[in-house]
């Protein structure tokens, strides 16, 4: 997949925190706060315990989620903008104990104690066993900093 618009990217690097939607079982939104990972491929990583974990059985159910940035205390939203990506959410799950250690400098760069933690795993076992969640965006809505108007709509479907 080619990479997102810079500004979408800028943003994705810079969050701590995200708007997480998915479907529940009514076809009904429900949102998550979560921390959004960006390596530079044109996906959106999340991770996820596996432990009772809703949002993940919402997404095998029905893949169709949404990721918003638009909180100014969790992103620089007034020097990016803000942004809505539609996509397709896959479950990575094979290996839940180290399947999602890849991800481990991009979540790094956003909390720098997450290595240490990771380190002391054995305390919290349940926490550490994670799913990852790979977005592939399909239409992105980017509002400039200041913009209320229209978006600017990147359609990810076309050619």
């Amino acid at each position: 997949m080619s990479r997102l618009p810079e500004a979408v990217e800028a943003l994705l690097e810079a969050a701590l925190v995200a708007e997480f939607t998915v479907l529940n079982e009514r076809n009904r939104p429900v949102v998550h706060p979560m921390l959004p990972l960006y390596v530079g491929d044109g996906r959106i990583y999340l991770t996820s315990s596996v432990l009772f974990s809703r949002k993940l059985y919402h997404i095998r159910r029905n893949p169709r989620v949404a990721l918003s940035i638009t909180d100014p205390i969790a992103a620089p939203v007034e020097r990016w903008g803000t942004v809505t990506i539609q996509g397709e959410a896959m479950v990575l799950d094979e290996d839940p104990h180290a399947g999602w250690l890849w991800l481990l400098p991009a979540w790094a760069r956003k909390e720098p104690d997450i290595p240490r933690l990771v380190k002391n795993r054995w305390m919290l076992p349940l926490f550490w066993e994670r799913a990852v969640i790979a977005i592939t965006p399909r239409r992105i809505f980017h509002w400039p900093p200041g913009g209320t108007g229209d978006p600017i709509v990147y359609d990810l479907t076309e050619g």
